[in-house]
């Protein structure tokens, strides 16, 4: 992958650029843009061997600005069979924009007849690509992450149209000069529920989600990542959107979303 990027390092820090942008504020990035930094970072912190990444949970506390941030990353519980995470995304004043928490545990010993294998939807080959302005979605500001720095193949649905189903793969590396993990690449997705299964029009409301929870069944491989997505919102409560994560092997596992839904 070359060219542009999602963040580019500078000096220990990294500027999100117009790439990592979100569809809600000019000056703010999309979810996916910091969950995917915050999961290079957990990536590259000491871990006993056999650990793997088993849920990472990142609360969205302010809008993360475009521009210059610092990343924390630190293990708060270490251990050789479960091992606890924690890291921040900060503008250089200061101010907290993302913490997250990550659980790695020893990967499981099973034999290969006790284990379930969930195949995947249609392939991205199946899918419609969304072209910017088209059905549903129309980004308000360009470049943005998607359609920008993501690629974005529906199977089933299309933006606005409730659940659906759609494959997503990076068009720019995350870091610049840097090839993304497959890790990385799915947090960089699992961030679309809400907006992919949209049950709202975008013009009329916002469906914001303060928080992001990744389970993560197994290691992901490959360029591509889908969500399959479905968005409930209760009659006099919140909304909740909810995701099956997959790659082109079969199932990687889930990401859920808290949603604040309000007119705009």
């Amino acid at each position: 992958m070359s060219g542009e990027a999602v963040f580019l390092p500078r000096d220990g820090r990294f500027v999100a650029t117009a790439l990592s942008r979100g569809p809600w504020d000019p000056e703010a990035q999309h979810g996916g843009a910091p969950a995917a930094l915050l999961m290079r970072a957990f990536e590259r912190l000491p871990a006993a061997g056999g650990l793997v990444i088993a849920r990472v949970t990142y609360e969205l506390l302010r809008p993360a600005p475009l521009g210059e941030l610092l990343v924390d990353a630190e293990v708060i519980r270490p251990g050789r069979r479960v091992q606890l995470m924690e890291a921040t995304l900060r503008t250089p004043d200061g101010t907290e924009v993302v913490r997250a928490r990550a659980l790695q545990v020893l990967r499981a010993d099973v034999r290969a007849d006790q284990t379930q294998a969930v195949a995947p939807p249609p392939g991205p080959e199946y899918g419609r690509e969304h072209e910017p302005g088209g059905p549903g979605f129309d980004p308000p500001h360009r470049p943005m992450f998607a359609p920008d720095a993501l690629e974005i193949r529906f199977v089933s649905g299309i933006f606005g149209s409730g659940p659906a189903t759609a494959w997503f793969r990076l068009r720019v590396p995350i870091i610049s000069g840097e090839e993304p993990s497959p890790l990385q690449r799915v947090a960089a997705v699992g961030d679309f529920g809400n907006g992919i299964s949209a049950a709202l029009p975008w013009d009329e409301y916002m469906f914001i989600n303060p928080d992001l929870t990744l389970y993560v069944d197994r290691p992901p491989s490959g360029e591509w990542t889908c969500l399959e997505a479905r968005t409930i919102i209760a009659r006099d409560g919140v909304g909740i959107a909810e995701s099956t994560i997959y790659d082109q092997r079969g199932r990687v596992g889930r990401a859920i979303q808290a949603l604040l839904v309000a007119p705009r």
